[in-house]
C-alpha cells in the first residue's frame, strides 16, 4: 500500500490568472479534482496527504475534499517556501518509513491508475522512480551567452514527470541530509534522492497526455484531451 502527497501549494503567476492554476476549471471541474480523483480510486493508495497554502486550506476542504466525497485524504498541510519545503511537510506527516510514497504536482490532471500502479512497483523493486517521457525535439546546452555548448544524444533525454515515486525512509534521509547542506537547489525530489543518497531513480514510461497546467495554451490542451475521455 501507499501514500500519494498531493502537491497544491503553488499560485501559478505564468497562468496570468488570479485563480491559481491547480484550481482553474477545466470542463466544469477544478484541475485539482482530476488529480485527487486518480488517487482516490485506485485500490493501490490507502492516504492522500494534500498540500496547500494556508488560505486555500478552507476552500480545499469545502469545494473539493468534501464536495466530492475524497475520503482518502486524511491530512491537509501548508506548502512551504520552496517545493522542497512542500514535500517535506507532507512527508514527515507518514509514519512507516517502509511505506511507498508518490510525489504529485496537482496541476497534472492527466494521471492514471496504469501510471499509479507502475510506479508503486517499481519504487518497491528500486526504491525510486519517476515517470518520464522521451523528448521529441533536439535539446541544446547553452552557456551564459546564449551559445550552444553541447548537444545531448536524444535517445538519453527525456521529459520527466510525476507522481515520482520512493521508498518513505529513503526519501526522509535524503532531505535530513539536504536540510543539513547549504545547498538546497533542488527542482525535484528525484535530483534530491540521487545527491543525497545515491540512488539512481529509475525512469518508466509516462504519458505525453500528464501534462502539467502552467500556462494558458495548457488549459487548452488539457480541454482537447478530456474530449477524449
Amino acid at each position: 500500500m501507499a501514500t500519494a502527497i498531493v502537491l497544491s501549494a503553488g499560485s501559478g503567476k505564468r497562468m496570468k490568472s488570479d485563480i491559481a492554476k491547480q484550481y482553474i476549471k477545466i470542463k466544469e471541474k477544478e484541475v485539482l479534482y482530476y488529480s485527487l480523483k486518480a488517487f482516490n480510486e485506485n485500490e493501490n493508495i490507502t492516504d492522500i496527504i494534500l498540500v496547500v497554502r494556508p488560505e486555500d486550506e478552507q476552500y480545499c476542504r469545502n469545494n473539493i475534499i468534501d464536495k466530492y466525497n475524497f475520503n482518502k485524504v486524511t491530512h491537509i498541510c501548508m506548502g512551504g517556501v520552496e517545493r522542497y519545503n512542500s514535500v517535506y511537510n507532507g512527508l514527515k506527516l507518514i509514519e512507516d518509513d517502509k511505506e511507498i510514497v508518490l510525489v504529485h504536482d496537482g496541476a497534472r490532471p492527466f494521471i492514471s491508475n496504469d501510471m499509479i500502479n507502475k510506479s508503486i512497483e517499481c519504487a518497491k523493486e528500486h526504491k525510486a522512480c519517476t515517470l518520464g517521457m522521451p523528448v521529441k525535439d533536439t535539446i541544446k546546452i547553452v552557456n551564459d551567452n546564449m551559445e550552444g555548448v553541447e548537444t545531448p544524444d536524444r535517445k538519453k533525454t527525456y521529459l520527466i514527470q510525476t507522481p515520482q515515486t520512493f521508498e518513505v525512509g529513503l526519501l526522509k534521509e535524503s532531505y535530513e541530509k539536504m536540510f543539513q547542506n547549504e545547498n538546497h537547489n533542488i527542482t525535484d525530489d528525484t535530483m534530491l534522492v540521487e545527491q543525497y543518497s545515491g540512488v539512481r531513480s529509475r525512469v518508466i514510461e509516462g504519458s505525453y497526455e500528464n501534462i502539467k497546467i502552467t500556462t494558458p495554451e495548457d488549459k487548452i490542451i488539457a480541454e482537447i484531451f478530456l474530449e477524449k475521455i
